[in-house]
């Protein structure tokens, strides 16, 4: 089981993510538009550096739904894989069994 504050830490960072998605998105169009003056997106530049670093998408971090662990991480399953493992083996997940041989 992972830190219940790094878990709560990243909960927090998907929420602001949401918040300041749009706004983010607004100011990265007038960053990258040339066809704008310099001033124009520098001032863009200057407000989206001014946004909460923990709005920035790159800094979420995938986690276990079960567990809250961060390695060994399955996007198709969303669990790590000692979930996906202990799932496995109690037959609640369809067409995968435990290997042996």
């Amino acid at each position: 089981m992972a830190k219940k504050s790094c878990v709560e830490r990243d909960k927090k960072r998907r929420t602001l993510m949401k918040c300041y998605a749009s706004r983010r998105s607004r100011l990265r169009d007038i960053v990258r538009n040339k066809s704008l003056s310099m001033e124009e997106r520098f001032a863009a530049q200057l407000k989206l550096s001014a946004l909460p670093r923990n709005s920035s998408p790159s800094r979420i971090r995938n986690r276990c739904e079960i567990s809250g662990r961060s390695r060994g991480y399955y996007r198709k399953m969303g669990m790590s894989r000692i979930a996906l493992r202990s799932f496995a083996s109690q037959g609640l997940i369809p067409g995968m069994v435990k290997s042996s041989w």
